[in-house]
């Protein structure tokens, strides 16, 4: 079983999997917020799904009240708020942690993997990104700061997904 296979439920309350939503695709998970300082990054991602989902990227939106109760919208208000406000078409994940004991089974093992300074560990903010390839190998890990379009994120989706 890989990370791809973990048990995750979806912003309506449907058990499904990364797998079943992305299939072969390369997966960009990334927690969300939607009060963050960050939160202008949806509008990148959604560019990134638009321009990558032909080539095969599925953004999967992860929200999160953990940072500074900046996500206190319920499910329901989320998808609304970032489909309106944003122009997000991405699936999102229903709301969870994603640090401590009660983190989500995605991010208990996302946050195994460094950065590229080799730091592992809890996610330190909202709108932290993880690239997964298709055997459900996490092959990057970007924190809040690195925004959607970053030259160093546009590149190696240039280089993992095919032409």
């Amino acid at each position: 079983m890989t990370l791809r296979d973990t048990e995750i439920t979806l912003n309506d309350g449907t058990k499904t999997t990364l797998n079943d939503i992305a299939g072969d695709n390369l997966i960009l998970v990334v927690n969300t917020a939607s009060e963050c300082g960050f939160t202008p990054q949806l509008h990148q991602l959604e560019n990134l799904q638009e321009t990558y989902g032909g080539r095969g990227l599925t953004v999967i939106g992860a929200p999160s009240n953990q940072f500074g109760g900046q996500e206190p919208l319920p499910d329901e208000e989320i998808q609304q708020h970032y489909a309106e406000d944003y122009n997000v078409s991405f699936p999102l994940l229903s709301k969870s942690d994603v640090n401590g004991e009660d983190a989500d089974s995605v991010f208990q093992e996302l946050t195994k993997n460094a950065d590229v300074d080799g730091e592992a560990g809890d996610v330190k903010w909202n709108f932290e990104k993880f690239l997964i390839d298709s055997d459900g190998e996490v092959v990057a890990r970007f924190r809040s700061a690195t925004t959607p379009d970053d030259p160093d994120v546009v590149a190696l989706l240039e280089e993992k997904l095919p032409e």
